[in-house]
């Protein structure tokens, strides 16, 4: 259990944290969302004592073990091999080997005491008894598993850490924590660094996970699939929700109408006082009781309204500009950057006006380098790349944010990307669709959140309005909600997308095709993430049971000396496990609806009776404040058993799939 009892923490004379409190109790798997910079970050960090607070006491359980994605690597760290490095996941294990080394030594030395003999061979026991306990003897099988399944060929374990680029770091310091079997697993953004096959193997890994989880992400998919509550972080306080993000955001949206509500019938209330107070303070017949109704006014508390989920930022895509039923087309393109190592090979594609296609595969297989060679970046070194008619490529690299210049105002920025001699008045007209206009037109580049530098790389590539978007993960350093405006935009934009994103929930929103580049090529499915999810693992199963190789599937396959009687008895298996769990279910899901349905109706009644209290019609207020009250409690009371309900579904559900994925 770890509580926060009124914890305050200021930069720079502001509140980011004003006297927040909560508790996350052990097993729970929590989500914590928020805007960029509203101190999520600085939540880990004062829980890790990282961070000291200005006020208030953070209470961890004597003997809790963190585990805790750090951002950065100890240069000392960097000659390591990686997979040296990476089963070195408990530090509590390398004190414990070495005072078991030292224990070893003396007692090869042997000693006449008795009470000392007696002595090191039970702190002997003892450290043998911990060191197998914390898992010593499986971590480098595990980090074997964990490297590979996030990326890492094998040939690679022996290499030394510091060869490796900052993302592929990363990569080995979230393989490390992820091993390291701690009772909290305190994750910050742990999948900026990976691509979706590594994603949907940290959810399942994350997902078997018995301890306590607290994930700070804008990854809508990890947030859906791995927590059971959320706290929100913003404007220097902390709430929460007894739900996974859409919970999260329907109750924040319920709990907003609520307080305007209450708003409303609180400032009315007050204007009615300050009338009263008005028109009777001069009368001294009447200034005892004015001033009786100034304290009344006094102690009468505003209510203060949540910010708007709705991004308050403008993104909205021009219309593109006409060109031919083609908008480019691959033809035996073959690529590579060693020798006698091509990352595509004989590789062919066309990409129809219109088509919204996603590139998805593991990192090193070659998505960023098929947008270079379509854009023009990367010559093909057999093949060509041929544009369609009239094609006007608009291309957003993955390293924008970090080569745009500082130094530059938004509205220099915009211009650098006109050709030479072009007119400078569209500038201020781009700029205002992209939500720059008047003083913020002037801005430094170098103060824009991520929010903004990603509306400006927009603004840049519109100012000569493309048809054909090309996109290299364009939500990294977005927020929740500019990500879904993001997102919105591209659903809307009449023209040709095609973009690399690690965002499962982004593709699953935006593609309609799937390009998958695998070891054994390049295959288009021609269908959304769901459908190419489906077609992969049909084909994956299918290649199993012919002795193929492996895919997202390929666990499906029988194992080594499994033969096919004991594949179909584990079927068998599976499935009267699964029949068994069929009847529970199905109550849980009745029982979940029932309670759903009681809410709804529950919160109707509610509002029919504030609009009641606010709508100034003559009427019983003692009768409808007595019916108000007992609906919250009952509200409350159903609220309760709905969580309750909700998280025995969840486990069902957990259970259910986990046979499934046997």
């Amino acid at each position: 259990m770890i509580d926060f009892r009124n914890i305050s923490k200021t930069f720079s004379g502001e509140y980011l944290l004003k006297d927040v409190t909560f508790r996350i109790s052990t097993g729970e798997r929590v989500g914590i969302v928020g805007p960029n910079g509203a101190g999520k970050s600085t939540i880990f960090g004062i829980i890790t004592g990282a961070v000291s607070p200005d006020g208030g006491t953070v209470t961890i359980p004597n003997g809790h073990r963190l585990g805790v994605m750090r951002q950065r690597i100890d240069a000392a760290e960097l000659d390591r091999t990686l997979l040296d490095f990476t089963s070195d996941a408990i530090p509590e294990l390398r004190r414990d080997a070495a005072e078991l080394a030292e224990l070893e030594a003396e007692l090869q030395r042997g000693t006449d005491d008795d009470g000392r003999l007696a002595s090191l061979l039970k702190r002997h026991g003892e450290l043998q008894s911990r060191i197998e306990h914390l898992g010593a003897y499986r971590l480098d099988q595990e980090a074997k598993e964990a490297l590979s399944n996030l990326g890492f060929p094998v040939s690679h374990f022996d290499r030394p850490l510091r060869e490796f680029s900052g993302g592929w770091q990363m990569r080995a310091a979230l393989a490390r924590v992820l091993i390291s079997h701690p009772d909290t697993l305190m994750l910050d953004e742990p999948s900026n660094y990976l691509d979706v096959p590594a994603v949907e193997w940290l959810c399942r890994f994350l997902n078997n996970f018995p301890g306590t989880l607290l994930l700070i992400s804008h990854d809508r998919f990890l947030l859906r699939k791995l927590t059971r509550i959320t706290i929100e972080i913003n404007a220097g306080t902390a709430t929460r929700y007894a739900g996974n993000y859409d919970f999260y955001r329907v109750e924040r949206e319920n709990r907003r109408k609520r307080l305007e509500a209450e708003k409303r019938n609180v400032d009315r209330k007050k204007e009615h006082l300050e009338r009263v107070i008005d028109r009777f303070r001069a009368k001294s017949s009447k200034a005892a009781a004015a001033k009786s109704w100034q304290k009344q006014l006094d102690r009468i508390e505003d209510v203060e309204l949540p910010d708007s989920l709705n991004y308050q930022g403008v993104l909205r895509f021009p219309p593109p500009p006409e060109n031919g039923t083609e908008a480019a087309r691959f033809e035996n393109v073959s690529f590579g950057y060693e020798p006698g190592r091509e990352l595509l090979h004989d590789f062919s594609l066309s990409v129809d006006a219109g088509d919204k296609i996603a590139v998805v595969g593991y990192n090193g297989m070659g998505k960023t380098t098929l947008l270079k060679l379509l854009v023009g970046v990367l010559t093909p070194q057999r093949g060509r790349v041929v544009l369609g008619h009239h094609s006007v490529i608009g291309y957003q690299a993955q390293e924008f944010s970090e080569l745009l210049n500082d130094e530059l105002t938004v509205w220099d920025a915009v211009r650098g990307n006109l050709p030479p001699g072009a007119p400078t008045s569209p500038i201020n007209q781009v700029l205002g669709s992209f939500g720059f206009s008047g003083d913020a037109t002037k801005k430094p580049c170098g103060v824009l959140s991520g929010g903004e530098r990603i509306r400006l790389q927009f603004a840049r590539i519109f100012v000569n309005p493309p048809n054909f978007l090309v996109l290299d993960e364009p939500t990294t350093h977005l927020d929740l909600a500019a990500r879904e405006l993001l997102q919105q935009a591209i659903v809307e934009y009449k023209g040709t997308v095609v973009l690399v994103s690690h965002d499962i929930e982004f593709i699953r929103a935006t593609a309609k095709t799937i390009l998958a580049l695998e070891p054994a090529g390049a295959k288009k499915y021609f269908g959304d993430y769901d459908y190419y999810l489906e077609k992969s693992a049909s084909g994956a199963s299918s290649a199993a049971a012919n002795g193929g190789g492996a895919g997202p599937a390929a666990a499906a396959a029988p194992g080594p000396g499994e033969g096919g009687d004991l594949a179909r008895d584990r079927r068998r298996a599976r499935a009267q496990a699964r029949q068994a769990l069929a009847g529970d279910l199905k109550k849980a899901k009745e029982r979940v609806a029932k309670l759903e349905k009681e809410l709804d109706e529950s919160t109707e009644r509610r509002k029919v009776l504030l609009a009641k209290l606010s709508s100034g019609m003559k009427l019983n207020f003692a009768e409808v404040n007595r019916e108000l009250a007992a609906l919250e409690e009952r509200l409350k009371t159903i609220e309760d058993e709905w969580e309750t309900a909700a998280l025995e579904l969840e486990a069902l559900r957990q259970e259910n799939d986990r046979i499934h994925r046997q």
